[in-house]
């Protein structure tokens, strides 16, 4: 039997469907991409490079078995020279983003620190998504101006 007592931010912070006013709207879970590219530790740069690419992405999330982050490649890492496991190329431990995070606020933290991209994980570590900026700041903007639209 599983006995979970936690509550609703809980729930919500996990990336689970919720209800009322503010479920409408959009939050990191919502728009992060969950097809981004991942990597094992252990995997080669080569190799992760071309599957990145391919994808037409420009960044990576390495992760272990169970979907867990352990660190991120940007496309600075990615061009890097040299061969090896990603271990020595990754940005260990990135900064990473709860699903229910306001759009709005994950916008405006990613312009102000200038970060292309955020993982978004659930509160065990595991990946969702990842979030980049330009599609942060587009929810935001589109958010901003459905919001304010009576103005006019």
């Amino acid at each position: 039997m599983y006995d979970y007592a936690a509550g609703k931010q809980d729930w919500v912070a996990a990336g689970l469907p919720s209800e009322g006013t503010e479920a409408s709207k959009p939050r990191a879970g919502t728009v992060a991409c969950t097809d981004v590219p991942t990597a094992a530790l252990d995997e080669a740069l080569e190799d992760v490079r071309e599957r990145v690419r391919a994808a037409g992405w420009d960044a990576c999330v390495v992760v272990n078995s169970e979907r867990v982050v352990f660190g991120l490649l940007r496309a600075e890492q990615l061009a890097a020279e040299g061969s090896g496991p990603m271990e020595r190329f990754m940005r260990p431990g990135p900064s990473t983003f709860r699903p229910n995070v306001p759009i709005e606020e994950m916008a405006e933290y990613m312009i102000e620190h200038d970060l292309a991209s955020c993982p978004i994980t659930t509160n065990d570590g595991r990946l969702v998504g990842l979030l980049r900026r330009e599609d942060a700041a587009k929810a935001a903007l589109e958010l901003h101006e459905r919001e304010h639209h009576h103005d006019d």
